[in-house]
């Protein structure tokens, strides 16, 4: 290298933030990869990972990205070509003006060394952001702000080093189509083997699985409903199901992660963890949850309820009851849990009651929800687990003769059915059809009760939309007492009924 060519490149620092004087750089090397790039336009493919943000120099950030933009113009990015671009550059005629291009040319290291070099760049850059993330916790964290607590500033602190720890990672870029259809294989001979025939969570109940093939890793799945249709107990009907088949799975010495269950982690922004808790008891040793709050039991329904919290006790179920919890807050639980307990489902009850990320509310609700939803869909695809998120529905709904639900119903934003992988609704017939009783000895109501009748205990899910497969209709069986979703027993094939 010339002479003085580093000392020469410090004066491209004067421009430099306040404060990034003392951060980790390496302006030899920058230079040397410049000069790579300048000699053989190849080595920014090698490089494809950097961006101009990656170098200290504000000078070498400004030949990198023209550069960059040149080459990725199919034009030629030398000395000569820079020159146009840059000559007017104030920086780089505090170093020489165009003569530093040439300089930096001449000191290019090889194109074998051009990736190790990007990858030092690369280091470095991490190395400074988390500097200033630890500078701005310490400020954050002296300063003393009410409206900004110290759990809101740790989900800030965490959320900003995983997507700082997620840029390292996503830097891979493509994958040889050879590794996405053999892990694609795999999964497909797992739910050959599996009983079944899932490729996902199992939802435990058959009409839904032959539906969906079970709760799918990195989908958003958006579970909708009016009030007292059920939406909470299916989903703590799944998330329990879920559970419990990974528990079997691990008692029988089978591989956990290949027999249709997970590791849950239940978000519960409406209900407390003890009142999920009670219902799932209910549920599991069928005594109506109204007998449980009240303990008017029997001796027998009392064992009974023994025997089904000693056999549910030790499932991997874990709920968050942290009322109004932000999507960030959300996100950095669901990370933490992976890490533990490698959560493999997440359940949020419901989507409307969390709070976006930023420490003020947005006046634009609909702005609030597309937020949240992306998170959610984010949290799917970074975990690589399945996210089932439930959601209220408009009152459109109680206006219409056939109250069935429709995407269009989905309340507040449309992103909701855009981000999400499966909508799906939960409806019974019987809710309504009880509310519309004619007067009794009249031909009408007669025929009131043969329905009543047939239609009694039937809920359907209704797959609005889903990505991988056909949307129907699954007729699940529905306590009502104990507020338990099942399989029918007469069902042995899909409904006709299709959206």
């Amino acid at each position: 290298m010339p002479p003085g060519f580093q000392e020469t490149a410090h004066l491209a620092q004067l421009d430099s933030p306040e404060g990034f004087v003392g951060l980790p750089h390496n302006l030899e090397v920058e230079q040397a990869l410049l000069g790579a790039i300048l000699v053989n336009n190849d080595a920014a493919n090698r490089v494809s990972f950097l961006t101009a943000d990656h170098f200290f120099d504000p000078l070498h950030q400004r030949i990198y990205a023209t550069a960059m933009r040149l080459i990725e113009r199919g034009q030629l990015a030398i000395p000569a070509t820079l020159k146009t671009y840059l000559e007017a550059d104030a920086g780089l005629k505090e170093v020489g003006g165009p003569q530093y291009l040439a300089r930096l040319a001449a000191a290019g290291t090889s194109l074998l060394h051009a990736e190790e070099y990007g990858r030092t760049i690369y280091d470095l850059s991490l190395r400074r952001q988390l500097i200033l993330i630890g500078e701005e916790t310490v400020e954050n964290a002296t300063n003393g702000d009410t409206e900004n607590p110290a759990i809101h500033q740790i989900e800030h602190v965490e959320q900003k080093l995983f997507n700082l720890a997620e840029s390292g990672q996503a830097e891979e870029g493509f994958k040889p189509f050879s590794r996405s259809l053999s892990v694609a294989i795999e999964n497909i001979e797992a739910a050959h083997k599996r009983e079944g025939k899932l490729t996902g969570v199992s939802t435990g109940m058959r009409a839904m699985d032959d539906l969906l093939g079970g709760l799918h890793r990195s989908d958003l799945i958006i579970l909708a409903g009016r009030p007292s249709m059920g939406k909470t107990a299916l989903a703590t009907n799944i998330a329990f199901n879920a559970a419990r088949r990974w528990q079997r799975s691990k008692v029988e010495g089978e591989d956990p992660s290949k027999g249709g269950g997970a590791v849950v982690g239940f978000f519960s922004l409406e209900m407390s963890a003890e009142q999920l808790a009670s219902r799932m008891l209910s549920e599991q040793a069928e005594i109506p949850s109204e007998k449980l709050r009240r303990g008017d039991m029997t001796s027998d329904q009392f064992r009974a309820l023994v025997r089904a919290s000693q056999e549910i006790e030790d499932i991997p179920l874990f709920i968050d009851d942290t009322p109004a919890l932000s999507i960030a807050g959300v996100m950095s639980r669901a990370r933490r849990l992976k890490r533990q307990h490698n959560l493999g489902m997440v359940v949020i009850d419901y989507l409307q009651l969390a709070r976006p990320s930023g420490q003020s509310r947005s006046e634009n609700r609909v702005q609030e929800v597309s937020e949240i939803t992306r998170g959610l869909k984010a949290l799917a695809k970074t975990l690589d687990v399945p996210v089932l998120a439930l959601s209220q529905l408009s009152r459109s709904v109680e206006q219409r003769e056939d109250k069935r639900p429709q995407l269009a119903d989905l309340r507040e934003s449309g992103s909701i059915e855009q981000d999400a992988d499966v909508v799906m609704f939960v409806y019974r017939d019987e809710y309504y059809h009880e509310r519309k009783q004619p007067e009794m000895g009249t031909p009408a109501h007669q025929e009131w009760l043969e329905r009543g009748e047939r239609i009694r205990g039937v809920a359907e899910v209704i797959i609005g939309k889903q990505r991988h497969g056909p949307t129907g209709v699954a007729r699940l069986h529905f306590a009502k007492e104990t507020t338990k979703f099942g399989d029918l027993a007469e069902m042995d094939h899909l409904p006709d009924r299709t959206f």
